[in-house]
């Protein structure tokens, strides 16, 4: 038999039982969609969070007692938060041993119709002669400072006040701004936020439409001497400044990926007790087909034909429905986590983008998973087929 012949022979065998076909492909594409959109989420959100934090540039972030959450949920997720501190902890963290460099920022939210003529936003407000954390998109996006009076959008920030007419100028806590640019996409909180230069804070807290008092700012990001243990001088910094706590670059949303490995979880369950379900299914499929084609695999082997030559038509015929279900399940798993991807607030809060190797290697494992699993399921079957007599296969009615 040429390969030509198998392959024919194995399509219309499979065409013969076409509902029964397509519910053991069905059932597949199922099992991959679920595992490839539970690899996308788990994949988005572990990255993002670990890529966010990286990109921030700090190995130690000073926040107020009480205030990592906040700090958190602002740098990772672009959730609202307000918390602040005294400008003086500046000189007292710098003054602690193994801190190399500092900068600090401070945050607030627009207020729609009250204060400001934008969408409620939020406000971040640097130190350009410190900053390390913004500088570098800066000077990509515009080539200079920002001026008094000068703003630069975050890319989300961008999208969401539909600002892509440059150079307009908006009001600001009573303040007159102009928006001078768009930062290109950082993959933190920050995209969604609108950047200003710290000395706009005096006149932003003479509108008395801002939480924000005179000398308080919000965040300290800082860098340590290389070959130090952040976590040592962490406690150094929390120990002498009793006022803040301080989140280590590596613990940078760990309450979240926390959460995420609880979820990981309840997938691995889901994917193992659905792959134990499909396994059976297509032993059951393959065993009544098994059944039904005893006898034309008798006559198959008086005419000449090899266990060998019966194994090779039979996994053919598994791995052609394995390969459809598995390409089905890849395209829509692929295409839920696509769609549905703000449609989950741990999702919508954060960059959730996946390289195109991270999907070629999320699509392999999918199509792996559901090959796999139809050939485990038929192997005994299709072993028990090859052992057959000849005349005893003919024999049976």
């Amino acid at each position: 038999m040429s390969q030509f012949n198998f392959l024919t022979v194995a399509l219309k065998n499979l065409k013969r039982k076409t509902f029964r076909s397509g519910v053991l492909t069905f059932s597949i594409a199922l099992l991959v969609a679920l595992l490839v959109f539970a690899l996308s989420f788990l994949i988005s959100v572990d990255s993002s969070l670990r890529k966010a934090s990286d990109r921030l540039g700090a190995d130690l972030t000073v926040v107020p007692v009480g205030a990592r959450g906040s700090a958190e949920a602002f740098l990772l997720e672009s959730r609202e938060a307000s918390f602040y501190m005294d400008k003086s902890i500046v000189e007292r963290v710098r003054q602690i041993e193994g801190i190399t460099a500092l900068t600090c920022q401070t945050y607030l939210s627009t207020i729609t119709g009250v204060c400001c003529d934008v969408a409620q936003t939020r406000i971040v407000a640097f130190d350009q002669d410190t900053d390390f954390i913004v500088k570098p998109w800066l000077q990509k996006a515009i080539g200079r400072r920002l001026k008094k009076g000068e703003a630069i959008a975050g890319s989300e920030t961008n999208y969401n006040l539909d600002l892509e007419l440059l150079d307009v100028e908006k009001t600001i806590y009573n303040s007159k701004f102009r928006i001078v640019g768009v930062l290109d996409q950082t993959g933190t909180g920050l995209d969604n936020a609108l950047f200003m230069d710290k000395e706009n804070l005096d006149d932003i807290i003479g509108s008395g439409n801002s939480p924000l008092r005179k000398g308080q700012i919000s965040i300290i990001f800082t860098k340590i001497a290389g070959g130090l243990d952040p976590y040592q001088v962490g406690k150094r910094v929390e120990g002498e400044i009793v006022e803040v706590d301080v989140v280590a670059r590596n613990d940078m949303g760990k309450e979240m990926l926390r959460t995420l490995k609880d979820i990981n979880r309840i997938f691995l369950v889901s994917f193992i007790m659905t792959s134990i379900l499909a396994v059976f299914l297509v032993w059951a499929i393959f065993s009544a087909i098994a059944n039904e084609r005893a006898r034309e695999v008798g006559i198959m082997r008086a005419v000449g034909a090899k266990q060998s030559h019966i194994v090779r038509l039979f996994l053919l015929e598994i791995v052609l429905m394995g390969m459809a279900g598995s390409i089905a399940g890849v395209v829509s798993g692929t295409w839920l986590s696509v769609s549905l991807a703000h449609g989950f607030t741990l999702l919508r809060n954060i960059s959730t983008e996946l390289t195109l190797i991270q999907r070629t290697a999320i699509a392999a494992a999918g199509f792996a998973a559901g090959t796999g699993i139809c050939l485990s399921g038929a192997l005994m079957p299709v072993n028990r087929l090859k052992k057959l007599e000849p005349l005893m296969a003919i024999k049976k009615e």
